[in-house]
């Protein structure tokens, strides 16, 4: 795992750059220690599970949507650790997708799947969320304060 921190006048900050293999097994250990350095260096207190579930979603679905578990392909992820915001990229190798016709989870006829609500935890819990490259890219930013889950 690539990582930078500096201490200087512009504040404390954590940089994580890491490709993980087209596998879920991959998910937990990597995101169990970006979250220790999430949580050790006070980044957004009290909104670390938001991020931490936004995370976990954001790398399954460009596991299993974007890579197709391709075993070919990686999944890059980027984290930005502030003293007051967390800034996460996860980009995969896929054909990409148009979020827009993503359906909401929550509508009548889609509220028993068992699929289908990354994209809408992702929203619900970070203050932004933005698809770029055509739907390979996903960039989730969470500010200190904002808490939506407990």
């Amino acid at each position: 795992m690539q990582q930078n921190g500096q201490t200087a006048a512009e504040g404390l900050h954590v940089d994580i750059a890491r490709h993980l293999p087209s596998q879920l097994s991959a998910i937990s250990p990597f995101v169990d220690a970006v979250m220790l350095l999430i949580r050790n260096n006070r980044c957004v207190p009290g909104g670390e599970t938001d991020v931490e579930i936004a995370m976990r979603e954001a790398l399954a679905n460009a596991i299993v949507h974007g890579n197709h578990e391709d075993p070919g392909k990686q999944v890059h992820v980027m984290c930005r650790c502030w003293d007051n915001e967390v800034l996460v990229t996860v980009r995969d190798e896929g054909q990409g997708f148009n979020a827009e016709d993503v359906t909401d989870p929550t509508a009548p006829g889609k509220i028993l799947s068992e699929h289908g609500r990354g994209i809408y935890l992702m929203k619900a819990l970070m203050d932004e969320v933005r698809f770029e490259a055509g739907g390979t890219v996903v960039q989730m930013r969470k500010r200190r304060g904002n808490r939506h889950s407990s």
